[in-house]
């Protein structure tokens, strides 16, 4: 079963959520070869509630997961620390809604909760906890106390630090998961359809709640792997997120452009079906 641990379900924190949209990237997900999602969205992005209960009331349930047409995604979200770097936690839809709005009051930069803090608080729920990008320029998560991190769950080996540079990425994040003895698994980070299967991680079984999912994990039944083109989807992938952004700024309707129908397929869908 392939698996993405990292993936948005919006074009960015700042723009409303949008149903199309979200559909279009769930369709996409399946196309590029995925089973199922981990959606951690950003636990300060607008209209999180909104996404999140469409997502539990339009996807079919099963197990911890919510199915649209054949892909499984499970809850999740990516939240900020104080110290600066992003946490990930995956859980049952309840959990995370919850801690959505517990967070509400951390949610502006300058109240992030510190690190230990926020997993005092992860702890009261029953949520599978890592470490999002850690090697990430501007984050500070391996220089956290490791009697703080042994509390994580995993690591995220992330997509888009794979493109940039894969040799780095790749030593310094499987070197801090053998010293705290943490599964390493693969996200793409993806806010858009292009980046799916940049990275994902091959589990062997397949499965529908986060018990398996951590079973799994923890007995590294496992594999990772990289598309060829990795850098090349990540740097077209950015391109094409700058873009839809740049058309909202200028007042227009980046959606409609994106998901346009007709003779000819838009210019970003072509792209995102690597045409």
């Amino acid at each position: 079963m392939y698996l993405d641990f990292h993936t948005h379900g919006k074009l960015a924190k700042y723009l409303p959520f949008s149903i199309p949209y979200t559909n279009w990237l769930l369709t996409q997900a399946h196309q590029s070869g995925l089973d199922a999602i981990c959606l951690t969205e950003h636990f300060n992005t607008q209209q999180f509630d909104l996404l999140y209960r469409y997502i539990a009331t339009h996807g079919t349930p099963q197990g911890d997961a919510f199915v649209f047409d054949g892909l499984k995604v499970f809850p999740g979200m990516e939240t900020d620390i104080a110290e600066g770097g992003h946490i990930l936690s995956i859980g049952p839809m309840e959990a995370i809604l919850e801690l959505n709005q517990r967070l509400e009051p951390y949610k502006a930069k300058g109240h992030f909760l510190p690190f230990e803090k926020l997993l005092d608080l992860f702890d009261q729920y029953p949520v599978l906890v890592g470490g999002g990008h850690p090697f990430r320029e501007g984050g500070h998560i391996p220089q956290l106390p490791a009697q703080q991190l042994a509390r994580l769950d995993f690591l995220d080996l992330n997509g888009k630090d794979v493109a940039q540079d894969r040799a780095r990425t790749e030593s310094l994040t499987y070197t801090l998961g053998q010293q705290l003895q943490r599964p390493v698994v693969a996200g793409s980070d993806t806010h858009q359809a292009v980046q799916y299967g940049c990275i994902r991680t091959n589990f062997q079984a397949d499965f529908d709640t986060f018990a398996q999912l951590k079973e799994e994990m923890d007995q590294g039944r496992y594999s990772i792997c990289v598309h060829d083109e990795a850098a090349f989807k990540v740097s077209t992938a950015t391109l094409l997120k700058r873009s839809l952004k740049e058309i909202h700024a200028l007042g227009g309707d980046y959606v409609s452009i994106l998901l346009q129908t007709g003779d000819q397929e838009s210019p970003a869908v072509l792209a995102a079906k690597g045409a």
